[in-house]
């Protein structure tokens, strides 16, 4: 039987027509003498009307069986119209039926509805009938038409897409690696790649001048919902481009993608934002710009505060600051401690507030503040009736961790109640600039890269990365969009010399761990490097936020668990001792 249509195709002008159709059983209705089916196939569904001469053959179907069947499009009873349907008019009266295949009964319904209020382990134990469900068919395509999008973009633009290897060298230095051992050399490891970082650096050399490749990588991490250990990425460098040539050649793609996707026009440019502004005011490098809550420095106004836990932390050279929950003073103390739990989680004591109830500020810590200090926070702070403000003293970094978090969490506390709204179709696209081109790890007593240590420094900044390297900035940018980094890239170092002093004199990594690690690379850079730079695109989180969903398993067609675990193949598995004896491995398992 040769499909001849779709089940969406057909409307009034195929009245009469004979056609095939094939899919899965949607539905089954009894209706006495008839059996009416709605088929389903990608496309969409049809009603298939069984009379006397099929009808025992179609009441022994079960709903998601695979049938095909021929018949004559048919005009429905006024009665029985569905307008909503592109094909609600007609009905197709069947004249042969073939039953590829029976269906046990699903263990959850596939209607969008019923598959989200089931248990998500359930759901990907399951995976194949999971994407039978409308919303993860549309997913799926959502993710199609995302990626062949940007892939139009880039081979407009004059972009050469090249694979590079997934078995690359291990850089433990990095984000933790998945090991392959090698059976030809015993001992000896690739790591599945967490990057095509260096190779793509290595193209520029080569002189592609402009690569781009939509890219599987590779991590060892804990999993969330914006987090899987193998993703995908869109992936660019070019050559001879700044950094004002990545913001708009990735502006660009963004909006060819909206457009395309959604039929949404992005404006542009979008607004930059550097990495202290966004520390300071929202406490965290990927602000979501939706709402306000932002969070205000007050070291001044404590520095000599009778209220010693805040003097002392300004004494210190840390910081107080706080932000102004408005209207959200009627939290419960079950919410509030959950605020508390998480304050303590990044490294707080408490949470010190204050509410304004009744006319009147209520906290424990307000008695011991002036009427000085009261105006102030009055007037910096806006602080009406109904409102909480919310502190943290710590150092710069933990303070901003606090109060960061703390404030998305408040903001779900204000949208819970209808006090605020957070549209998911509001588009706030930033870029956030002037990251520090290195950190300091207190634990390991030395200096490590903020981003990677191929990023270039911003160039007036670079003199100091003898006397002060945490004063120099990186020619690092993040795109962010509503909370989100959706992406991170640099201008790199493709001066030999340069790279070489970021390795051992700045890093501390001695001489001849770099020659092994990066050795190759930093050859190469002495056959003619032109600067370069790019940037790392998640392919998984676009589409999640162009899908309107917080999980990025619901647009990966087979995700692991948050226990890194594929239900359905149920992997991870033991191997046998012949394959390790072949690897040259040993196992030992820790004690439970």
């Amino acid at each position: 039987m040769k499909r001849t249509h779709h089940c969406a195709q057909l409307t009034k002008s195929d009245l009469n027509a004979t056609v095939s159709l094939a899919g899965w059983v949607d539905s089954v209705r009894d209706h006495g003498g008839i059996i009416f089916i709605d088929l389903r196939d990608r496309e969409g569904v049809t009603q298939v009307k069984f009379d006397t001469n099929l009808r025992a053959e179609a009441a022994q179907l079960k709903s998601e069986s695979v049938i095909g069947i021929t018949g004559q499009v048919v005009l429905r009873p006024d009665a029985m119209m569905n307008k909503g349907l592109p094909s609600g008019e007609i009905e197709i009266d069947a004249t042969g039926l073939e039953v590829f295949n029976i269906s046990e009964t699903p263990p959850f319904p596939l209607t969008d509805a019923g598959g989200d209020k089931v248990n998500e382990d359930l759901r990907l134990t399951y995976r194949y009938l999971d994407l039978r469900r409308p919303k993860m068919q549309k997913n799926l395509r959502v993710r199609h038409r995302a990626a062949k999008s940007v892939r139009d973009y880039f081979d407009a633009q004059g972009f050469i897409e090249v694979e590079t290897p997934a078995l690359f060298k291990s850089t433990p230095e990095g984000a933790r690696e998945y090991l392959v051992p090698s059976r030809i050399h015993p001992g000896e490891f690739y790591a599945l790649s967490q990057s095509p970082q260096q190779f793509k650096q290595i193209l520029m050399v080569a002189g592609v001048e402009k690569y781009f490749q939509v890219a599987r990588c590779f991590r060892d991490e804990d999993l969330r919902a914006d987090r899987q250990m193998e993703f995908t990425q869109i992936d660019v460098e070019a050559s001879f481009i700044d950094r004002e040539g990545i913001y708009a050649l990735f502006e660009g793609m963004l909006k060819k993608v909206w457009k395309d996707v959604l039929n949404h026009d992005l404006p542009t440019p979008f607004p930059r934002l550097p990495y202290d502004d966004a520390m300071n005011r929202y406490g965290v490098d990927k602000p979501d710009t939706r709402f306000a809550l932002e969070l205000v420095d007050l070291s001044d106004t404590f520095k000599a505060s009778a209220f010693k836990v805040f003097a002392s932390t300004v004494a210190a050279g840390g910081c107080v600051k706080a932000f102004n929950a408005k209207g959200l003073a009627d939290i419960t103390q079950g919410e509030l401690g959950a605020l508390e739990d998480i304050a303590k989680s990044l490294g707080a004591k408490g949470l010190a507030f204050i509410k304004v109830e009744g006319g009147e500020w209520r906290s424990p810590i307000v008695k011991f503040f002036s009427e000085a200090e009261k105006a102030a926070l009055t007037a910096r702070l806006d602080i009406a009736e109904g409102d909480i403000v919310f502190f943290a003293a710590a150092t710069w970094d933990r303070a901003c961790a606090i109060l960061g978090r703390t404030r998305l969490e408040a903001a779900q506390l204000l949208v819970k109640r209808g006090k605020m709204t957070i549209r998911a179709d509001q588009w706030n696209f930033l870029w956030v600039v002037d990251f520090p081109l290195m950190s300091y790890d207190e634990e390991r007593k030395s200096y490590v890269a903020t981003h990677h240590p191929f990023t270039a420094p911003v160039a007036e900044d670079a003199a100091l990365l003898d006397s002060n390297p945490k004063a120099v900035r990186g020619q690092h940018y993040d795109a962010v969009l509503n909370g989100m980094e959706l992406g991170g890239g640099s201008i790199r170092i493709h001066q030999p010399a340069l790279q070489k002093k970021i390795f051992e004199e700045v890093l501390k990594i001695p001489a001849d761990v770099v020659e092994s690690r990066f050795g190759y690379m930093l050859k190469a850079f002495t056959f003619g490097a032109p600067p370069h730079g790019g940037m790392a695109f998640g392919l998984d989180r676009m589409v999640a936020l162009l899908c309107g969903t917080t999980s990025i398993r619901d647009v990966i067609a087979f995700p692991k668990t948050q226990k890194a675990q594929d239900l359905m193949a149920q992997s991870p598995t033991p191997v046998t001792a012949k394959q390790l004896k072949e690897l040259h491995i040993q196992t030992v398992i820790p004690p439970q």
